[in-house]
């Protein structure tokens, strides 16, 4: 295709893509201000003209796609679509805010410079600038929440685009999605945005294990429509007789959700029962029985069968903080599988899809005094709250801000019967700050209906709780491990730092003292080796322990800092480690000491074989071994560290320090040992363990490290530590021993 031909085709795209924004905007509720819209289309096309993306479209197809679903998914008006064609311009082009101002008018120039502020990720390239840079985006959302919204529908067109991008930024955009991003959209009620963002973050980031659960459900589609006619035959039958005007949807679970429940109950894919759901979504006689008439409808389904105790949930009186309400429960189908249904009005299915966007829709007039403080704004409120006392690194006040967004709810009572709402798992020193950071910090105790308990107890829904202080603060660092909610810890961290600061001083001036009567440099390479000898993160934190006395410097300091100096060159010290683990057959164990590498090429995946694991730490946290999905993050000293894609502290740094992720593949060819952990599960009959050992040492030649033991009325749980290749050998582990009669399940955990 020639220049000329291509350019047409390409003008013809964008006019189609127009065109279709146009069409769904005709169809919404909003007034029709077609003008404008046409004039920002105009006007960043213009502004785009020549520009493409990484795939090759014309840039402004990024623009009219990110409208699209702005209009479309989560059903804003013009103002917003506006806004989101000019989001880019003021970034990319010469334009500035006032121009957009001139042109525009003042709310669409506010909105875009809000984007243009958290342009290119929420995260920057440095610690301290990632901090700043979330707090942008949250101070903009409290100003104007469309601000937020709009960007998430950049991120999902962005998570649908993916593909173009390099490997390692896939991993970096993939974890911020499912760190920020769909987190956001979970707690602004936008739920079929958040479960897309998560499933495509998932295919990026696991795309095999996505693959097969996404191949599962489709060979059991057959199976789970037959369940769905057969259940709803009924519903269907007991629905029409009362006259209930209603529409039924099979919801099958999505399959991010699936490998997650996989993950966290250490269970097969085949023993996630909650697969498929109904959605009974009718519509309401009247507005105003729409909560009468979903009870209507749940006692009659509920007479033909039998109600699962434990997995009721009245979200209809007590909705979600962002706003949904629905009734769930758990039925007993004809062919004993367990099928949740949810009941909601229309009005609450399309504010379960479109969240807080929806509501807009149903308000009717301005919103009176009474009314002005919705959940949204309360949850805006603590957010401000948080921002008024930022954490001193980006990875804190990420952890304090994800706090918010993740959580289920339940409800207690003050002692005068007021509710209040509370993050499922809060315990007593979390509800003493949502009454009062004084009250808080002076905390020593409750009476839970009016019962004793300690700062620790986990308060459970309906409890009445009255709070017990003391006229003198009682925090303590401890608290950390208590307090749950992001409030709660953002305060005691606050009042800890301001503590720490002085104890920092005084470290610092210990340490220089130290260095002094010891005749050693004060140079950061000595302090450094110190943090090491002391396993401290950074030097604030060696300063701060110092300070408190929890570290002496004495003469162990001063030798072990003159044998560093002394130490052989790092080539030797590798040829060291290469002579012990060819004799050993293991890999050396994991270390901070790894050698840094000379050069990152950050474009090329890491290649881990018996060559070059040795410039690499592997994370003791999440253990990996070849076969697992693997990704590396190096370090201001070019150390590099191996995590499992999904470990917990590499999700972390994907989101708060991205750019310095790498793509990572093994290549070990089954020359080195690797230590796995397996559990196994089972029926204690006599001569099971000298089973487990024989298949391990004598068929399968496995060295064991430890092996430790529990049972209990009949029943045993087995943890055994092992030396394998690769996760192939955990395989063939699990299935010969699945073999025995008496295991009932082995699964690795590390």
């Amino acid at each position: 295709m020639d220049e000329q031909s291509r350019l047409e085709q390409d003008e013809q795209m964008v006019d189609e893509a127009f065109q279709h924004l146009i069409e769904t905007y005709l169809k919404s509720h909003h007034r029709k201000k077609v003008d404008i819209i046409t004039k920002a289309f105009n006007f960043a096309r213009k502004a785009h003209e020549g520009v493409r993306r990484l795939s090759g479209e014309p840039y402004i197809m990024h623009p009219l796609a990110v409208a699209q679903i702005v209009s479309e998914e989560i059903g804003l008006g013009s103002t917003s679509i506006c806004s989101a064609l000019l989001h880019d311009v003021v970034e990319d082009t010469d334009y500035t805010v006032e121009d957009i101002e001139n042109i525009f008018g003042p709310k669409i120039a506010q909105i875009v410079d809000g984007l243009t502020k958290i342009s290119g990720g929420i995260f920057g390239d440095k610690t301290s600038a990632q901090a700043e840079n979330i707090k942008k985006l949250l101070l903009t959302m409290s100003e104007d929440i469309r601000v937020i919204l709009i960007k998430i529908a950049d991120r999902l067109h962005n998570m649908r685009t993916l593909g173009s991008q390099p490997e390692n930024k896939q991993y970096k955009i993939a974890g911020e999605t499912l760190g920020i991003y769909a987190p956001l959209a979970y707690r602004l009620g936008l739920n079929k945005i958040k479960e897309e963002l998560e499933d495509l973050s998932f295919s990026y980031e696991h795309p095999q294990e996505c693959n097969d659960i996404k191949q599962r459900l489709d060979e059991m589609s057959g199976s789970l429509q037959a369940v769905y006619t057969s259940f709803i035959t009924p519903i269907r039958k007991e629905l029409d007789s009362h006259g209930i005007d209603y529409t039924l949807k099979a919801r099958i679970k999505r399959p991010y959700s699936i490998w997650k429940k996989m993950q966290t109950k250490h269970v097969g894919f085949e023993d996630v029962y909650d697969i498929l759901a109904v959605r009974i979504i009718f519509k309401p006689k009247k507005l105003d029985d729409e909560v009468a008439e979903a009870l209507q409808i749940y006692g009659y389904i509920t007479k033909g069968y039998t109600s699962h105790p434990g997995r009721f949930r009245d979200w209809l009186n007590h909705p979600k903080a962002n706003g949904y309400k629905a009734l769930h429960t758990t039925l007993m189908s004809k062919v004993g599988k367990w099928v949740e249904v949810q009941i909601r009005s229309e009005r609450m299915d399309e504010i379960a899809e479109q969240g807080f966007a929806a509501h807009w829709k149903y308000k009717d007039g301005e919103k009176t005094a009474e009314e002005s403080e919705t959940e949204l704004d309360k949850w805006l409120q603590t957010i401000k709250e948080i921002l008024d006392d930022p954490q001193p690194s980006g990875m804190d006040f990420l952890d304090t801000i994800k706090l918010n967004l993740y959580s289920s709810e339940l409800f207690v009572l003050t002692p005068k019967g007021e509710v209040r709402k509370m993050p499922t798992g809060s315990t007593v020193l979390d509800f003493a700050f949502t009454v009062h950071t004084f009250v808080g910090t002076h905390c020593m105790g409750a009476k839970v209906n009016h019962q004793l308990e300690s700062l620790n107890y986990v308060l459970k829904g309906g409890d009445q709780v009255e709070i017990l202080t003391a006229k003198d603060p009682q925090l303590r660092r401890e608290w950390l491990n208590i307090a749950t909610t992001a409030k709660a810890r953002n305060k005691i961290q606050a009042q800890l730092r301001r503590e720490e600061r002085e104890k920092q001083k005084e470290g610092e001036r210990l340490l220089t003292d130290f260095f002094r009567h010891s005749d050693m440099e004060p140079n950061s390479m000595n302090v450094d080796k110190l943090c090491e000898l002391h396993q401290m993160k950074n030097r604030e934190q060696l300063f701060i322990a110092i300070g408190l006395g929890r570290i002496t410097l004495g003469q162990a300091d001063i030798d072990h800092l003159r044998a560093e100096r002394e130490a052989k060159s790092w080539k030797r010290y590798l040829k060291k480690i290469f002579k012990r683990s060819r004799k050993d057959g293991i890999v050396p164990k994991t270390s901070t000491t790894a050698t840094p590498l000379p050069q990152i090429d950050r474009k090329k995946p890491l290649i881990l074989n018996e060559e070059t694991i040795a410039h690499y730490i592997i994370c003791d946290k999440c253990r990996p071994i070849p076969g697992d999905e693997v990704l590396g993050h190096f370090d201001e000293r070019n150390r590099v560290t191996i995590h499992k894609r999904n470990c917990p502290e590499a999700n972390r740094l994907k989101v708060a320090d991205g750019n310095r992720i790498l793509s990572a593949r093994w290549d070990t060819h089954k020359r080195l040992y690797f230590p796995a952990t397996i559990r196994i599960e089972g029926i204690d009959r006599q001569g099971v363990l000298f089973q487990i050992a024989s298949i391990l040492s004598q068929q399968l030649n496995v060295n064991m490290h430890r092996l430790s033991i529990e049972a209990s009325e009949g029943i045993f749980q087995a943890e055994i530590n092992l030396e394998v290749h690769d996760v192939e050998d955990v395989r063939t582990i699990c299935r010969d021993l699945k073999k025995i009669d008496e295991i009932k399940s082995v699964t690795r955990i590390s």
